[in-house]
Formats: C-alpha cells, sequence, structure tokens
C-alpha cells in the first residue's frame, strides 16, 4: 500500500512550503507500509531556532490556506524538533543537531521516498543567474555594489 494521492499532495505541499523558507535536506518519507497511523513524513531541518520557527509557521500556513490544519503541534516551545500532525502526513522539522543525531532518514530507509524537487527555489535560483552581468566577472566576484560600507570600500562608490 502507498500514500494516498491527498497525502502525497499534503506532503509536497508541505515540503514546498518548508523549502521556500530556506529549509535544508527537505525529503518526504512514504511510511504507509510500515504504519498506520499516518502514510507520509515530511522531513526538514534547519540551523537555528529561530529559522525552525519560521518553517514551522510557513507549513501551517500554507496548509491551512488548503483547509488543513495540524491535529498536534509538539516540540514548539523548544524549536529544536517540531512535530506538526496532519493525520495522514506529519511534518518533523529539525534543527541541523537533530536531524543528524536522530537521522530519521536512517531509521525509515526501508521506506520509499517520494520525490520532491524544490521548483520554487530552483525558479528564484535561475532568475538570479539571469541577472548576473556577462563580461570578466566570476562567480563570487565582489563587485563595488556589493562590498558593505566598512569594508575597505570608499563611500559613495
Amino acid at each position: 500500500m502507498t500514500a494516498s494521492a491527498e497525502a502525497r499532495d499534503t506532503a509536497l505541499l508541505a515540503a514546498q512550503a518548508a523549502a521556500d523558507k530556506l529549509a535544508t535536506d527537505v525529503s518526504i518519507v512514504d511510511v504507509s507500509d510500515r504504519l498506520a497511523i499516518t502514510d507520509a513524513f515530511v522531513l526538514a531541518s534547519a540551523p537555528s531556532e529561530r529559522q525552525v520557527q519560521s518553517i514551522v509557521d510557513e507549513v501551517e500556513e500554507r496548509l491551512r490556506g488548503r483547509g488543513i490544519k495540524p491535529v498536534r503541534r509538539e516540540g514548539v516551545a523548544e524549536s529544536r524538533w517540531v512535530l506538526l500532525d496532519f493525520v495522514d502526513v506529519v511534518v518533523h522539522v529539525q534543527h541541523a543537531e537533530e536531524r543528524a543525531y536522530y537521522a530519521l532518514e536512517r531509521l525509515w530507509k526501508d521506506c520509499p521516498t517520494i520525490p520532491f524537487d524544490d521548483g520554487g527555489n530552483a525558479a528564484a535560483t535561475e532568475a538570479g543567474s539571469a541577472e548576473e552581468p556577462a563580461g570578466d566577472a566570476m562567480p563570487g566576484d565582489a563587485r563595488p555594489d556589493d562590498v558593505p560600507p566598512g569594508d575597505g570600500e570608499t563611500a559613495g562608490r
């Protein structure tokens, strides 16, 4: 048995919301064959508690826009590992340290994954690269406009 189409859509929407808030290592695991209580896990991580909370807020807001509300939230006070239970989909947003320590992907390695392509951020990256100036500039080269004041550059440049 695989995750229902509704669960897949919800998981993909949650994953995209997390990615749009710059979550890292976003993945979706189809746990429907192993668990009777849910169909999919969305896993995402962030480097700080503030970023974890930002991702959680965006996932909740995006799903609420589709009429989907969590039945349970855990870990919000600490914002190190927040779990949002949407019944068919459980979203885990973890601080990068917790993600590495608990390694949920390893625990569920026997389960198939649901392909997730970060379409939102990929488009933004392509748009950003299209704006790069042509010529001798190399990727990563600082142009005078890019140098913050106080870094040896004179004002008015």
